[in-house]
This record gives structure tokens, C-alpha cells and sequence, in this order.
């Protein structure tokens, strides 16, 4: 039986530097060793370096069945492609993998779409008007924030009340773009319209390029279709594992 994607899991501070070394790991380019002594040096006991290890399991050492394609062409991209960027990829793991995560990026993406800020107090109201007023919620939406803004793909005030865009990062090669686009679909489940997908709240810290169309319909992972009114539609050639 498919196991489901956890609901609320996302519950851990994640450093970017710890994300790259799973990715190292991953891709052969290091030990488990090594990422064990980094998380071993960055943590206060066994019990907060395990809970942080389970994230970065599900994110990419040992991926959901239904997330293995995706994930093995993250690490193909991070090994093969000049100056990979880490956030970029961890970022499309996360909200392929965490619907928590990825829903405090829509609603980050929503809130600051306008002015380019909000306050955290917004993010949290939203987030408990859909996950709860409890102190879970709370604690792993501020969990997710954090890790946002160690990615540098968010800024937060010296307070921390304030939260702001940061310009947007040029997703750099058209493989990445590609793949980051097929997280997004994963994420959301459905095919996208080709004009707004560089546009859904959760793609909030990047910018796609201008030549998004090319680059799409070009993937082996990806189709574009016209539907009836003739908008081009982009959906995913194979559902299992992306």
C-alpha cells in the first residue's frame, strides 16, 4: 500500500549546509560519515541530531517511493551541472515531499506578493486557521521560516515580526528549471497552465527566464498540451516518482 506524504513533518531547522551534504552523500560524493559529523557537531543530543537526520532522509537520502525519480534527478543535476544550487533543489524536494512546508511558502508567497513583505503573525494566523491553533503549528511553521531564510531565498527582521522578499534567484540551467517545475506539479497534483507556473505562490523566491515555454517543452519529464481554449498546459509525462 502507498504510504501518504506526511501532513505536518516538517518539524526541524534545516541548514542549507546540511541539505549539500545529504546531497554529497547521495550523489557518492562523500560519506554518511561526513554528514553525521556535521550533524553531530551542530546539534545538542541524539535525539535533535535524529529528528533533523529523519528531514533530510525524506528529503534526499531515503525518498517515498513515490518521490524516488524526482529526487534521483535532483542528484543527478547536482552532480552534473556547473555551480548546481542547492537551495533550489532542496527547496523543490520540500514542497514535492511536505505539504506543510510547501503551504507556508504559498502563503509567504501570497502575503508578500503585493508590498514584498509581511509579518510572521500573518503567516502563523493562516497557518493555524488550517492546521489548528496548537503549539506544533506554530513551532513548525517558525521551523520552516527559518530554514527559508538560512536558504537566503527569505529575509527576516532583526525583531522577527517582518518578513521580505528577497530579489528573485535566477534558477540557472534549463535542467533545473525544468525539474523545479516537476516538483511544483507533483505538489500540487494537476496539470498548471504553462503561463502561470512561474507565477504559483509557492515559486515566490525564483525567477524561470524568459524563455519558460522552449525549456519546458523540451523536458522528458514534462508535456505541454493546449486544452480547448487553446492554453498551453503543462502536466507531468509520468506521475509515479515524477
Amino acid at each position: 500500500m502507498q504510504r501518504k506524504a506526511p501532513q505536518i513533518g516538517f518539524d526541524r531547522f534545516i541548514r542549507l549546509d546540511w541539505a549539500a551534504a545529504a546531497l554529497r552523500v547521495r550523489s557518492g560524493a562523500a560519506d554518511i560519515g561526513e554528514l553525521d559529523q556535521i550533524l553531530t557537531e551542530a546539534h545538542a543530543g541524539p535525539e535533535a541530531k535524529k529528528k533533523t537526520r529523519t528531514v533530510l532522509n525524506r528529503l534526499w537520502l531515503e525518498p517515498r517511493e513515490e518521490v524516488v525519480g524526482l529526487a534521483d534527478r535532483g542528484v543527478e543535476i547536482f552532480a552534473k551541472v556547473s555551480n548546481a544550487q542547492v537551495e533550489v533543489l532542496t527547496w523543490g524536494m520540500a514542497i514535492a515531499v511536505y505539504p506543510f512546508f510547501a503551504k507556508v511558502a504559498e502563503i509567504v508567497g501570497r502575503l508578500t506578493s503585493i508590498q514584498g513583505d509581511c509579518t510572521t503573525a500573518e503567516v502563523h494566523r493562516r497557518m493555524a486557521e488550517i492546521y489548528g491553533e496548537r503549539e506544533g503549528t506554530r513551532r513548525m511553521t517558525n521551523m520552516v521560516l527559518q530554514s527559508q531564510v538560512d536558504w537566503s531565498l527569505l529575509s527576516k527582521s532583526e525583531n522577527g515580526k517582518t518578513l521580505t522578499r528577497k530579489p528573485s534567484m535566477a534558477v540557472q540551467s534549463p535542467e533545473t528549471v525544468q525539474w523545479l517545475a516537476a516538483a511544483l506539479l507533483m505538489h500540487v497534483g494537476r496539470p498548471l497552465g504553462l503561463d502561470g507556473l512561474a507565477g504559483q505562490p509557492t515559486m515566490f523566491p525564483f525567477s524561470l527566464g524568459d524563455n519558460l515555454g522552449y525549456v519546458i517543452s523540451s523536458s522528458d519529464a514534462l508535456e505541454v498540451r493546449a486544452d480547448s481554449a487553446g492554453t498551453r498546459i503543462v502536466g507531468l509525462k509520468d506521475r509515479e516518482g515524477a
